[in-house]
């Protein structure tokens, strides 16, 4: 395994044990080992009215909302998730004209990554665990069908506070602004540092491209013993291992692309088909109203 795959596989190891300080509740105790597929309920329910504005000035773009979706949703509660969507207060501010630090900050347990045109926020950490401990190292993917979540054919679902949010790409939302296959992305939203969210497709040397992760499956099995044991298959976050160059995206899921909002470029992050598929690290400053755990 080379340097840099020690040193990120660290990094979620360290997100992980944040989350003692951070979560808002029990952890579960969990064994599960093997990767299922996902069983997203339809979304056919109307959730109710959206509020959502974006206002920009020279130095902050600020979101508010009520943290209703603009889409249709699954049933909530279901039998994953016994949680009711609620109303939210969703006041969210990053730069105008963000800037990389040359550095990447891992996304930890009581952060949002970003926050969606319509209000909603992308939160991709589950807060699920190995035996229901932070400090085993191991934490649960979110999309690995282990761990029945209750999402909804949003890859979304609501947390005990009622706070729907996204886990994957809002399928319901790129809709509703247009996205194709053929053009580069629409602004899907904003990260907590400032940088702008677009899915799957962008513009790289004029030409539209499919944006992919430089994520894979590690080799071989996990260690068992005080840690699971079965293949690498993406049960967990740390079954993956980022190989540079391996995609066209850097460890945030992130490029330099041209878009309509940006004609001269910027660097931006991707919502992808693979795993990461919402980013799980900034390559700026991250806004202190993202953050939503224990201070």
């Amino acid at each position: 395994m080379s340097k840099t795959s020690i040193i990120w596989g660290a990094a979620f190891a360290l997100s992980a044990i944040a989350a003692v300080a951070t979560a808002q509740h029990r952890f579960r105790y969990h064994d599960e080992t093997t990767k299922e597929p996902l069983r997203l309920v339809p979304a056919t329910v109307d959730p109710g009215k959206n509020r959502a504005s974006v206002k920009e000035n020279n130095t902050t773009i600020r979101v508010k909302g009520n943290g209703i979706p603009d889409h249709l949703v699954g049933q909530f509660p279901n039998r994953g998730n016994p949680h009711q969507i609620e109303r939210q207060k969703v006041n969210l501010k990053v730069p105008t004209a963000p800037e990389t630090k040359g550095t990447f900050t891992p996304l930890r347990m009581g952060w949002n990554f970003g926050v969606s045109l319509n209000g909603v926020v992308f939160d991709p950490l589950a807060a699920e665990f190995w035996h229901g401990n932070p400090r085993s190292g191991w934490s649960y993917n979110a999309l690995g069908g282990a761990i029945a979540l209750g999402l909804d054919a949003n890859y979304a679902h609501v947390q005990p506070n009622g706070k729907y949010h996204y886990h994957g790409v809002p399928t319901g939302l790129i809709e509703l602004l247009g996205w194709s296959p053929a053009a580069h992305s629409p602004l899907i939203g904003y990260a907590a540092d400032g940088f702008p969210i677009y899915a799957r497709t962008g513009v790289v040397d004029g030409k539209v491209i499919d944006m992919t992760p430089s994520y894979r499956l590690k080799s071989g099995t996990r260690p068992g013993g005080n840690a699971p044991n079965g293949r690498y298959d993406g049960t967990f976050n740390e079954d993956y291992v980022y190989v540079q160059g391996h995609g066209n995206l850097d460890q945030c899921n992130g490029a330099f692309t041209v878009s309509t909002e940006y004609p001269n470029g910027t660097y931006a992050y991707f919502l992808t088909e693979d795993y990461p598929v919402v980013p799980r690290c900034f390559t700026g400053t991250p806004d202190q109203s993202f953050r939503f755990g224990r201070r």
